[in-house]
């Protein structure tokens, strides 16, 4: 049973400590999502395991139509869909097709930068750990929070926080790789543009500064 007071790890570290192949894949996948440390990718593919190994289980089953496995079936799919790991008519097979970046993909963290509420990760990381971050009107402070599909729409920045001025250098900053988006879009040469991309520089270094005056992470 082990002592209560001290929890088990909820996450399996990997089987062999060297392999290139590997460290390699979680080296990026720390890169591109802004993490911590690797401990927060164990932690997401410990969690895809346990969906995929119940979706397994129920798929070897030999009916699942009624009884006691058909509402098991339905409750995985149902909680997978309000967690935003699959879609409303996806099936069992669907669930083994889910890949660590989809889980990832739910972190508060990732849900500020894919909602456009931060330039980069690294900025998200620290705008919710600043507590710059909420969820309708609760502030949230964990990077890692799992954001299901009914708060996507309410996630904002704090009313007290000062980016909801539209001149803050962060939200220029947003604006321009916006607009600089728009010009790759059109297939506009950016270098035909270089006053507004040195102004997009200049409101990105500001941003910085700004995080680094509230105290970075």
């Amino acid at each position: 049973m082990g002592e209560p007071k001290f929890s088990r790890p909820k996450y399996d570290t990997p089987s062999h400590p060297w392999k290139a192949q590997r460290i390699e894949e979680e080296h990026a996948m720390r890169d591109n999502h802004g993490l911590k440390n690797m401990k927060e990718i164990w932690k997401a593919k410990s969690q895809l395991r346990r969906h995929r190994r119940q979706a397994m289980r129920l798929i070897g089953m030999v009916d699942t139509t009624e009884g006691h496995g058909k509402r098991e079936m339905e409750d995985l799919l149902h909680s997978l869909y309000s967690k935003g790991f699959i879609e409303s008519n996806a099936e069992l097979g669907d669930i083994l097709s889910l890949s660590t970046e989809d889980v990832l993909s739910r972190r508060l963290q990732a849900q500020v930068y894919y909602k456009g509420l931060a330039c980069t990760m690294k900025q998200a990381r620290q705008l919710v750990v600043h507590g710059q971050i909420c969820i309708g009107e609760q502030k949230v402070t964990i990077p890692s929070y799992p954001v299901s599909r009914d708060e996507e729409n309410e996630l904002r920045y704090h009313p007290s926080s000062d980016l909801n001025n539209p001149e803050h250098a962060i939200r220029k900053a947003i604006e321009g790789r916006r607009e600089m988006a728009q010009y790759a879009d059109d297939e506009v040469d950016p270098v035909a543009t270089p006053e507004f991309a040195e102004e997009v520089k200049e409101a990105a270094e500001a941003s910085n500064e700004a995080i680094k005056e509230g105290g970075g992470e």
